[in-house]
């Protein structure tokens, strides 16, 4: 696990559109203060949708900056750490290792991996790439979010250590296959339903889909232009 990038930013006009967005965000130059709801001097633009208790830091592996340039040339958004508007950048843990539940020091302060992250269309202004939320969701590179169970301070060169972990079998890359993938399986469902460290957020779409029998329609997610 290599030492983490830790970036903030301040809300700013996105690209292309009338919106605001937290999404670009630099490098800390010095400690600060990680509370419940986020790092300190880091903002989201729309409350509704980013940022509270259960998405204060958002983790983007630098693991997947590689296979992305493969796939779209060298975009100025990959061009360094903080293209997918993460709070933290670093090497060694993705999807398909971590698990909802897992518990990290991280300077002075707790995390615990509360869900993964749903694309939004604002990433599709700030890559400049019609479809890159859905490209994001389709290939399960989302990263992730932490909930902080005991505030501290953080800082770029900390590095995360695994403190414990509460339920290793849901790796997010499983709970992206339940949501995205096979999105009706019902036994998949009741497991997340049931999973009480996941995110409320997450529980409410397989309880939605237990009792509805249908998945939710996620255009204006990933394409909408509000």
């Amino acid at each position: 696990m290599s030492a983490v990038t830790l970036l903030t930013g301040r809300a700013t006009s996105l690209p292309g559109s009338e919106a605001l967005s937290g999404i670009f965000k630099t490098p800390a130059d010095r400690p600060l203060r990680l509370g419940p709801e986020g790092i300190e001097g880091d903002e989201q633009a729309d409350r509704r949708v980013h940022g509270g208790v259960e998405k204060a830091v958002h983790h983007y592996p630098l693991d997947h900056y590689p296979l992305w340039r493969e796939e779209l040339g060298h975009l100025p958004a990959l061009g360094a750490p903080g293209g997918f508007g993460e709070n933290i950048s670093a090497s060694g843990l993705t999807e398909a290792t971590i698990a909802v539940g897992d518990l990290f020091r991280l300077g002075t302060a707790l995390l615990q991996v509360s869900q993964g992250r749903q694309p939004c269309w604002k990433l599709n202004h700030r890559f400049e790439v019609p479809d890159m939320a859905r490209r994001v969701q389709q290939t399960g590179r989302t990263g992730w979010y932490y909930r902080v169970l005991e505030q501290g301070v953080v800082a770029t060169g900390d590095r995360l250590a695994l403190v414990d972990r509460v339920a290793p079998e849901w790796t997010l890359h499983r709970l992206w296959r339940a949501l995205y993938v096979d999105r009706l399986d019902l036994d998949e469902l009741k497991g997340m339903a049931a999973l009480d460290v996941l995110a409320e957020g997450w529980r409410k779409y397989a309880v939605r889909r237990l009792s509805s029998g249908r998945v939710e329609d996620w255009r204006n997610r990933l394409d909408g232009t509000a």
